[in-house]
């Protein structure tokens, strides 16, 4: 519940926030639902326990989303992506509220959790401008689809959007990264995203020389299902659409074309 303290002491509060119980064995529902009690606008949604299950995810985030058409909520400006495993600062979300008001080019932010200056946000404690959440091709929902993070930052480009990371911007995460996937969705969703094999490559040598992100173990496991994925023909891990594959292989090119323009 650290986290949801956490986000009670904002400085700048939320219109609301939706949580989505997904199987606790604990007394999480019931601690839930004391909590409420004390906080108006603090949605519950419980789930029975169904196992772990990566693909729930997405489908979480898209069920909230549709707990606020049903429940007609107020509209907001922005929506926030939070776990259960992340602690944020009090200023977090007026930091990224101030920022993004005064950018409103950019589409997606996050803050940072580690010591590393990284460009792309986080999947957590991300902000997406909902004006133009609403207009992608996936009509105000996230793509059920492996890649999903990486989706939506590449579709906010393809609008004419940028995104970005404010560092100063600081939460902590409580549970290290990659303790059950092993990264394995990271080079999976290269192949459903339709990375251009440099661009992977160029990846795959920063995390494994640096140790920024990854980690050297978690860069290797990112090339290896990269290069032996097989995407299936339809569902969570199936091949994103041609258009969206194209339009991220070409913006991959031309970062690649920028960086070799530079070294000369």
């Amino acid at each position: 519940m650290d986290s949801l303290n956490s986000l009670k002491k904002q400085t700048l509060q939320a219109e609301y926030v939706i949580v989505i119980n997904d199987g606790s064995t604990d007394r999480t529902a019931e601690i839930l639902s004391d909590i409420q009690k004390d906080w108006n606008n603090l949605y519950v949604i419980n789930h029975p326990d169904w196992g772990y299950d990566i693909k729930r995810v997405v489908k979480n985030w898209n069920e909230a989303i549709k707990l606020t058409h049903d429940k007609a909520l107020q509209k907001t400006t922005h929506h926030m992506i939070a776990t259960d495993d992340t602690i944020y600062a009090n200023d977090y979300v007026e930091k990224i509220i101030s920022y993004m008001d005064s950018n409103p080019d950019v589409a997606i932010v996050s803050g940072n959790y580690n010591k590393f200056r990284i460009v792309a946000p986080h999947g957590v404690g991300r902000f997406v401008r909902n004006s133009f959440f609403e207009k992608t091709c996936w009509h105000g929902y996230y793509p059920e689809q492996m890649g999903y993070e990486s989706a939506i930052l590449y579709e906010a480009n393809r609008c004419g959007y940028s995104y970005t990371v404010l560092n100063q911007a600081r939460f902590e995460h409580t549970r290290p990264l990659g303790t059950i996937h092993k990264f394995y969705e990271y080079g999976a969703s290269m192949r459903t995203l339709g990375y251009h094999p440099m661009f992977v490559l160029a990846r795959f040598l920063n995390s494994f020389i640096t140790g920024n992100a990854t980690g050297r173990k978690g860069a290797l496991y990112m090339l290896y299902y990269y290069l032996t994925y097989n995407p299936k023909s339809e569902g969570y891990n199936s091949m994103y659409s041609e258009e969206i594959r194209r339009y991220i292989s070409k913006r991959q090119t031309q970062r690649l074309k920028k960086v070799l323009f530079k070294m000369k």
